[in-house]
């Protein structure tokens, strides 16, 4: 699924967040968006996912834009096609690990205990799946929304800060998940990171200010 956005500005009142921000994203291609602290990254990934609204510009999902759409159209756009990585993790926690990660595919009505075994197994959880979200660690946490986000094989990957709970051994597994949902699905993956050794990977790094991306 390709990616592009036109000219994208968030503003809060007087403050702007960032403005004429511009970029497109091939699927298969891996973009990194690094930046200052407080420049927007989060925002700008959440702009790109139809999480947030933003005040200008537009936000298109394979030609479709994601201002067109009402809330509930977007929310069925992401559960197709989205997955999206939270710093927060999100975990549901009367769920368990297995649960959890298998959630994307059965609301699409596509239940698969193989596949979420799989993709826990890649993030380096295998055996975890009975367990509950408060018996695992912060960095346990971090893998189990990265599997989730992986599981039911999304067009577009939107990733923020994946690996920053994550030992360096860790790290790189995840990222070795990622890039592989991305050039075996031909999934486009947009990462915000501050790590220098996972911005590397990508086909293409951008640095985002107020005042654009570069």
């Amino acid at each position: 699924m390709s990616l592009e956005v036109k000219a994208l500005a968030k503003r809060y009142g007087d403050q702007t967040v960032f403005s004429k921000v511009s970029l497109e994203v091939a699927p298969g291609e891996f973009v990194a968006i690094v930046g200052e602290s407080g420049v927007g990254k989060s925002t700008l990934l959440n702009c790109m996912a139809g999480l947030d609204s933003w005040s200008e510009g537009s936000v298109l999902l394979q030609g479709q834009s994601l201002g067109a759409l009402n809330h509930t159209e977007r929310a069925l756009l992401r559960r197709q096609h989205v997955g999206f990585v939270f710093q927060a993790f999100h975990v549901l926690p009367h769920l368990d690990v297995a649960q959890n990660v298998g959630l994307p595919l059965l609301l699409l009505g596509q239940p698969d205990d193989a596949r979420v075994q799989h993709m826990l197994e890649a993030v380096g959880l295998e055996g975890l799946g009975a367990r509950l979200p408060q018996q695992l660690s912060g960095g346990q946490l971090q893998r189990v929304a990265i599997a989730r986000a992986l599981v039911h094989r999304p067009a577009l990957l939107l990733a923020d800060e994946p690996t920053g709970n994550l030992d360096p051994r860790t790290a790189a597994r995840v990222m070795d998940a990622l890039l592989a949902q991305s050039r075996e699905q031909g999934s486009a993956l947009v990462l915000v990171t501050h790590s220098e050794v996972a911005a590397a990977r990508a086909d293409r790094v951008l640095k985002l200010r107020a005042d654009g991306i570069a």
